[in-house]
């Protein structure tokens, strides 16, 4: 159990330093749906990243009605 655990977490720590070198964790205010989908499935996809894999997300969010 303990190895698994491991395993995951540096699974994720890969994926963070992904969507770092992506410039997905910097920027300024430009906070929308997407791309905090996009980088939560990139840091998900871990060192999968590396092989290929480009994960993105489009969503929208309802507008509220007039």
């Amino acid at each position: 159990m303990r190895i698994a655990g491991g395993l995951v977490l540096i699974w994720l720590i890969i994926g963070v330093i992904a969507a770092g070198q992506r410039g997905y964790l910097t920027g300024g205010s430009d906070t929308s749906c997407a791309k905090a989908g996009t980088v939560a499935v990139t840091v998900i996809a871990g060192p999968l990243n590396y092989m290929g894999v480009n994960p993105k997300v489009n969503c929208q969010v309802p507008q509220p009605s007039k």
